[in-house]
């Protein structure tokens, strides 16, 4: 490889004027540019504190940062400050020379020892040594000319190296890497995406194809670069309708399937947001590369097949601080070091303004993180060990992103907090696979999870993902997360078709029914037939980390009885359980609820009479099970340092114990409990003569409220109002609806009221053996049950209005009484369609057949009842309806929701990149007058419907001009399509077609610039 180019120091350092007089990087000086702007200046600042932990990690025996979790990866963040202006050594806990004597150390042995230069202590492996030597070469390049000779050959070596092993391998597996495989072009999506293994072939290709675009490999590089990039986001019936060249190469060509068709990834055998956003991270690393070197970015950089349809899913799951929620990840939630890159690539590469305002949001926060102990850190809370050194990393090249996109172009603008959450909101089935049906409104996040092992119903008002304990194995509103799911019924509500958004979910187990409906506003309803005891359960993050709304280091609930406010917990809990004194000789601790990651884990068990010594030393311990190096003997030997930990097969067990014969009986009255992070959420101090025969003497935890008033203000961050037999109890930051044995149970979650005594009050609707309520206006029925269900519900009377739901209702002096038919297992939410005000008679019937349809019949009178009609958000009509005699009130202007076509809102392809001469197929199934597809020579689109469906009829509208001969197609696997007509050359045309369909094509034949585009397509049932 060739000495960098002028070019290439020039693209590095990032200051023209500066480097236009000055050859040599290292001894110009610093750049005399400051950060581009305030998230750059805030991963400045991050980084330059977070070099205090670099620090830490510096072996002065070897003179080098260790090759211990990739720990040398360190280095990337040390060039980036280097190479900048405003160096602190009092922030950093280093000066600025010791650090580039470490760096510079660093980076010469790493490039000696690495295979693929002959050495070998790491390098060469896809996985994971190809994602550092990526950030290990870019601080290379930052460093350049304060390396010696030798080892810029090396860094040159391993980049060119690097890519021809790997595409030496073609499309097979790296024997080094062990399990670990792309399945060569084909991927996978069922347990684990290929995603991410595709994307670290891709990387291991883009330093050569940066720095040494000249070399005679470099071709073969860059056609397997381009392989892997553009399989990344593979969906085979996306893919194959989009004919747009990528670098050379049609869509259509690829042949991996890494995505569910619903747009989102499972890794680890769960819903994994995190590797979804895999395919900007890697995309990231790669185009710094190119941009640091001046070399040209490859098009699938900016043009990702199916990047945009993966990307509408991630702001559906978007948490307030920028990063995905992760209901099924016990690990890699709260990474805020890891989660910048992403939407720094999508921000300031792609140009994403909604990227802009996720990323400004999680910088926002990432400060206050950092200062949480254990301080300086940046990927607290879960992770592995390798995430400290890849986060500081992935910080740097965040910076860099930011840096080139002030010189090309200025800064991204981020959007509102209105406009990104009106963008975001959205309604989706992911599927049974998946099992995940989300919905995201503009005041709250809700979803039904059924996916085993992850079983719940989650709730985050506002989005706060630092309110409720949502990841992995913590259960929300059932009590555990690992319930067998018999029966899966979901709806989703989308605002396009249905006039709303909002979703239902009804999972039946063998205990029976539960149920989660959301609504526009936020607001959520769960109802259980009573699955379990001790059910609606929400953990509370109670933190103390200044800078992050809501954790101030309390939490205050407040229901009937008053408010208890409780603190953050301060380091690993001990407990202190005190009881009547007792003589035995053995007492253990029975566990009755574990942590529900990692089980139960004591640092010690000591016993005592009154202030006495500790008894337990002289005894000895037992345990239901144990860890390798946990034993029972552990927790009972007066070291601190030493703990007994239940074994990994029973972290999920609730009744594993630790025991301790004290050898003879003695005089006891207290246990104190000093728990690890595994720290047990219920459990009993069990008292024995002889160790088979046990007595309670103590409980915990005790409640520090208990409330029968119906309900409960969180922090004034969330509201409950709740309806069943049980009380409601706090206890630790814990709440439970239905504190007691299994019962029915109806609650209502609002994200922040101040009126729930208010709402506890009202009257509230009344059916007998179904679950009904009126909530923020919307009726919510549900069947729980095995029989269908039929009847009437009353419904209480509004003091201004009567509200009418889609079907029957008859008018009665306290409100109405609407008539249901519901299936077994059947749930569903009606929005209010019309309102009835004035002098309203009772024995007035109503039908409501849409939004803009209701038919009223008058009651017997002498003459005709005047009624106010008016229509939701519509203007107000006045009829006269004779008694006895039926009117119907048709209301013009008013979409006549829920819509019957199948095709309004559903996913279209070709999406971006998009065909030369086509605009988004999205417009023809927008239910926007003023938009249309434009086709494009040999345009044709797909319209994926979601599942098989019985269509009976298609319709085409086109705007005015000349209307193309066009073809329909129609599919069930998006793969094979059959011809079903081609429709006559009408601005609007009406055509039947048979037999299941799930994907719908529109084929243009003869298609002319000025001819007319799409408006519409249509399909209905």
């Amino acid at each position: 490889m060739a000495r960098l180019t002028r070019r290439q120091v020039f693209a590095l350092a990032g200051a023209a004027a500066l480097l236009a007089s000055a050859p040599d990087l290292a001894h110009a000086g610093q750049p005399a540019s400051s950060a581009p702007d305030p998230v750059a200046a805030t991963y400045l600042r991050v980084l330059l504190r977070h070099t205090r932990w670099a620090e830490q990690q510096f072996d002065p025996a070897a003179g080098i940062y260790p090759a211990r979790d990739f720990t040398f990866a360190v280095v990337l963040g040390n060039a980036l400050l280097l190479t900048r202006p405003g160096y602190d050594a009092a922030v950093a806990g280093v000066d600025r020379e010791t650090l580039r004597a470490h760096t510079l150390a660093t980076i010469s042995h790493f490039a000696a020892s690495n295979r693929l230069t002959g050495g070998a202590e790491w390098g060469r492996r896809l996985f994971f040594d190809t994602t550092f030597q990526s950030y290990f070469q870019l601080a290379a390049r930052l460093l350049w000319t304060d390396l010696d000779a030798v080892t810029r050959r090396n860094v040159e070596r391993i980049a060119t190296e690097q890519a021809a092993y790997t595409a030496s391998l073609g499309t097979g597996n790296d024997p080094a890497s062990g399990d670990w495989t792309p399945n060569g072009l084909r991927g996978g999506y069922v347990g684990d995406t290929k995603l991410e293994e595709m994307g670290v072939y891709a990387q291991s290709l883009a330093p050569a194809l940066a720095w040494a675009p000249q070399d005679p490999r470099a071709p073969e590089w860059r056609a397997a670069f381009g392989a892997w990039s553009r399989n990344e986001g593979g969906l085979p019936a996306a893919d194959q309708a989009n004919p747009r060249l990528v670098d050379g190469k049609p869509v259509s060509d690829n042949t991996a399937a890494n995505l569910y068709d619903t747009f989102l990834v499972e890794n680890h055998g769960s819903f994994g947001p995190h590797y979804q956003e895999e395919l900007w991270r890697t995309s990231g690393r790669n185009a710094m590369h190119f941009l640091a070197a001046g070399t040209p970015l490859p098009e699938v950089l900016t043009a990702q097949p199916n990047g945009e349809l993966l990307w509408r899913t991630m702001l559906l799951m978007t948490s307030d601080a920028g990063e995905p929620l992760m209901p099924m990840v016990a690990d890699r939630e709260h990474l805020y070091g890891r989660d910048a890159i992403p939407l720094a690539f999508r921000a300031q590469v792609l140009g994403d303004r909604f990227a802009a305002y996720a990323e400004a949001q999680l910088a926002a926060r990432l400060e206050p993180y950092q200062a949480y102990p254990p301080v300086d850190r940046i990927t607290k809370f879960s992770g592995e060990p390798k995430y400290e050194p890849e986060a500081r990393a992935e910080l740097a090249i965040s910076y860099l992103l930011h840096e080139w996109r002030a010189q090309h172009g200025g800064p991204i603008s981020p959007v509102g907090k209105e406009e990104f959450d009106t963008r975001a909101s959205d309604a989706k089935d992911f599927g049974p696979g998946p099992g995940l049906l989300a919905h995201r409104s503009p005041a709250a996040w809700a979803a039904t999870v059924s996916k085993p092992g992850f079983v719940k119903f989650a709730w985050q008002p506002n989005h706060d993902d630092w309110l409720f304990v949502l990841g992995g194995a913590n259960p929300m509103l059932l009590p555990t997360t690992d319930v067998p799911v018999r029966e899966r019924h979901t709806t989703a509500y989308r605002k396009i078709r249905d006039g709303f958004d909002g979703t239902v979910g009804v999972l039946r187990f063998d205990s029976g029914y539960a149920a989660l409906a959301t609504l526009p506003t936020g607001t959520a309803v769960y109802a259980s037939t009573g699955v379990a005891p001790g059910e609606g359960v929400l953990d509370v993050y109670n933190l103390s980390m200044p800078g992050i709304p809501g954790l101030d280091g309390t939490r205050a609930y407040t229901a009937a009885e008053g408010t208890v406010t409780l603190q953050a917990p301060s380091g690993a809990r001990t407990d202190d359980l005190v009881f009547a004194p007792t003589t035995a000789r053995h007492v253990r601790m029975l566990g009755v609820e574990p942590d529900p990651q990692y089980g139960y884990s004591l640092w010690s068990f000591e016993v005592r009479d009154g202030d006495g010594a500790d008894l337990a030393p002289a005894g000895t311990a037992s345990a239901s099970s144990a860890s390798p190096g946990k034993e029972a003997k552990y927790a009972t030997d007066g070291n601190s340092s030493t703990r007994w930990a239940v074994s990994t097969s029973d972290r999920r067990r609730a009744d594993s114990w630790l025991a301790v014969d004290l050898g003879a009986p003695r005089r006891l009255d207290r246990v104190r409990l000093s728990w690890e992070a595994a720290a047990g959420r219920k459990y009993r101090i069990e008292t024995s003569a002889d160790g088979a025969s046990w007595t309670p003497v103590a409980t915990y935890p005790t409640p520090a409220l208990r409330s029968t008033g119906g309900w409960l203000d969180i922090d004034s961050r969330a509201g409950l109002v709740v309806a069943g037999p049980n009380p409601l109890t706090v206890t630790n930051d814990r709440v439970t609806l239905s504190d007691g044995p299994a019962a029915p149970l109806l609650a209502e979650l609002y994200p922040g009221r101040a009126d729930l005594p208010k709402l506890a009050a009202r009257p509230r609707a009344a059916a007998t053996g179904i679950h009904a309520t009126v909530t923020d206006g919307f009726l919510f029925l549900a069947n729980l049950s095995t029989a269908e269900a039929t009847g009437t519900v009353a419904l209480p009377r509004d003091r201004r209005e009567i509200r009418l739901y889609r079907g029957a209702q008859t008018v009665r002096s306290t409100g109405t009484e609407a008539e249901y038919d519901l299936s077994p297992a059947e749930a569903r939410i009606e929005p209010p369609r019309f309102a009835l005000s004035g002098t309203v008679p009772a024995g007035l019937r109503a039908v409501v057949h849409d939004a803009s349809r209701v038919e009223l019949t008058g009651p017997p009178g002498p003459r005709p009842f005047p009624v106010t009609v008016t229509p939701a958000g519509g203007t107000p009509r006045t009829v006269a309806v004779p008694p006895g005699r039926t009117v119907p009130v048709v209301i013009g202007g008013v979409r006549p929701y829920p819509l019957d076509d199948r095709a309004l809102g559903a996913v279209t392809f070709p999406a971006e990149p998009l065909p030369p001469g086509m605009t988004s197929p999205d417009a023809a199934v927008d239910d926007n007058g003023t938009t249309a597809w434009q086709p494009g020579p040999d345009g044709r689109m797909v319209v994926d419907l979601g599942a098989a469906l019985p269509i009976r009829t298609v319709e085409l509208a086109w705007t005015p001009g000349r209307v193309p001969g066009a073809v329909l197609e129609t599919s069930t696997d998006g793969l094979t399509y059959a011809e079903a007509a081609r429709p006559d050359r009408k601005r609007t045309v009406s055509v039947p077609v048979s037999g299941p369909v799930r994907y719908l094509a529109v084929r243009t034949t003869d298609w002319r610039t000025a001819d007319a585009a799409l408006i519409r397509v249509s399909a209905r049932t």
